[in-house]
């Protein structure tokens, strides 16, 4: 009997030395399928199209709107002989209301810039200082017939598109 038992032990070594090799190699396959797959599933995520948030949650800015101004032609102060200016002009609004309020109120908003502009020296409107102080003046003046408080902020900039000093 005992060597019956000591070959049995023999024939129970080779079997359990094999099933510890067994459920490594399975829990190595295991930890590999799963980080494949978790990699497949990152990659099929990236891919994705993003998602579009919703509409109410970031209005989208309106694209501005401006409303040019027929040129200007006036006779500057005189400094040195007969001056004249020539300027044309566009004004930049938030809105389409507020474009409607300049053009309801255009023959106010011309005669105040042509009385600004004419009071002006050559000298004065020259240099670049000069034009920006002239558009912050232009700008004030073009608000001030316009009347309701949100009209006035809705306008945003006033541009030369021309300038010409003769």
């Amino acid at each position: 009997m005992a060597k019956s038992a000591a070959k049995q032990e023999a024939q129970v070594t080779p079997i359990a030395e094999a099933k510890p090799k067994k459920k490594g190699q399975l829990l190595k396959i295991v930890i590999a399928l799963v980080v494949l797959m978790g990699g497949a599933g990152i990659a099929w995520y990236a891919m994705q199209e993003p998602v579009a948030a919703p509409e109410t949650a970031a209005p989208k800015e309106k694209p501005p709107v401006f409303v040019p101004l027929e040129s200007f032609i006036v006779n500057l102060q005189p400094e040195n002989g007969d001056q004249y200016l020539q300027v044309g002009l566009v004004v930049k609004v938030v809105e389409a209301t507020t474009a409607d309020g300049i053009k309801q109120q255009m023959p106010e908003i011309r005669n105040r810039i042509l009385l600004l502009l004419s009071s002006k020296k050559a000298s004065e409107i020259s240099t670049l200082a000069g034009k920006q102080q002239l558009i912050t003046e232009v700008m004030n003046e073009v608000r001030q017939p316009l009347g309701s408080e949100k009209l006035q902020q809705g306008i945003i900039g006033v541009f030369f598109t021309s300038f010409v000093i003769q």
